[in-house]
């Protein structure tokens, strides 16, 4: 097995990486009071010590009350909280690995009366659930304007504290892919309306990222088709919507766009055989990172539950790679569970591959 697209080197903007792999973002609340600890340090250390070529790390919330549903999951704007992000970014770089953080809000994801802000409500685009329930206020312009804000504030510490780049967490049916989804948004005025409309919420956390990062700094942005609240869902039916989609995000800033799929595999549409990244990459132009279940048998969210095969779809992946149909891969529960997944992928011990095992949820190594 011939597996070198893998670890090409890649460069966009001021941004450049040893070879293709991408550690993907994984809740994994090992953080007290959201302030990560030398745990949380050597977790990622470790993995860019073993060849991994970029780190996005674990959803870290925004400077909004509800924005986040357990006091275990960091965040990216408390001064200790920083403090903690430093230490980590500047480990990560001591083993010659490139890092960004993930920048998150999971809107109605959270129940009321959870969180670090029990008190708080939870934000979203009408306050009412894909089902049509009204469980929230509706949010004011004030309010939409502050959730805005506290992303381009969290952006503009990670320029300060030596991140590499940044991701913006649009996917899986949290607080941005809430604004994008017809079923939670109703809204009446600009951030409300078609699809493309839907992104004008997207496309102002880019702008304020853009202010706080830099002209050079790349932002990326992860959205999914599918939702938690849903796994059929769709944004874009056609390959025409999700032009008019992604194109809307580009105009506004994104530089790359993170396409996350339950099966990377898998199709997107009929009659191409391109994945959602692939047709990212063939529509906008952008380079793309494509996601979903690599290493493993199962699905998204079967691989809770102990189902995975180690390197299944290898070949599969290097043959996508080999073909340049998207620019990076993004690995989650197999390293998550091997920290030298890419490592033994580079020097060639498939066979030293492990299975993914759902306990390695409750340690972090």
């Amino acid at each position: 097995m011939d597996a070198s697209s893998l670890f090409k080197p890649f460069s966009y903007k001021g941004l450049t990486l040893g070879n293709r792999i991408v550690m993907a973002p994984m809740t994994r609340s090992f953080s007290p009071n959201g302030v990560p600890g030398q745990d949380v340090v050597d977790y990622y250390a470790r993995r860019a010590k073993a060849d991994v070529g970029l780190i996005v790390t674990e959803g870290t919330t925004v400077d909004r009350k509800g924005a986040s549903f357990d006091a275990k999951v960091p965040n990216f704007h408390e001064d200790e909280a920083l403090e903690g992000w430093k230490t980590v970014c500047d480990a990560v770089h001591g083993e010659g690995g490139k890092i960004a953080p993930q920048l998150w809000h999971v809107g109605l994801a959270r129940k009321p009366g959870t969180g670090p802000h029990p008190d708080a409500p939870s934000d979203s685009p009408s306050g009412k659930t894909h089902e049509g329930k009204a469980v929230a206020p509706v949010p004011t312009d004030e309010d939409v304007a502050d959730m805005i804000d506290a992303f381009g504030k969290s952006a503009g510490h990670a320029k300060a504290l030596g991140f590499d780049t940044i991701e913006i967490h649009g996917a899986h049916g949290y607080l941005i892919d809430q604004f994008f989804w017809d079923a939670m948004n109703k809204r009446d005025d600009n951030y409300g309306g078609g699809l493309v409309e839907r992104t004008n919420f997207a496309q102002e956390i880019v702008k304020a990222c853009r202010k706080a990062v830099g002209a050079d700094m790349p932002i990326i942005l992860r959205f999914s088709q599918w939702k938690q609240q849903d796994y059929t869902a769709k944004l874009a039916e056609t390959p025409e919507l999700l032009s008019a989609f992604t194109g809307a995000l580009k105009e506004a800033g994104v530089d790359i766009f993170h396409c996350s799929q339950r099966r990377y595999w898998e199709p997107e549409f009929e009659g191409s055989a391109l994945n959602l990244a692939g047709w990212v990459k063939k529509l906008t132009g952008q380079p793309t990172i494509s996601v979903g279940s690599v290493g493993l048998d199962g699905d998204f969210f079967a691989a809770f539950a102990g189902q995975g095969a180690p390197a299944a779809s290898l070949d599969t992946l290097i043959g996508m790679m080999d073909r340049d149909e998207f620019d990076m891969i993004a690995v989650g529960r197999a390293l998550l569970h091997d920290p030298f997944w890419a490592q033994k992928v580079k020097e060639g011990r498939i066979d030293e591959l492990q299975a993914y095992d759902g306990e390695a949820l409750k340690t972090l190594f």
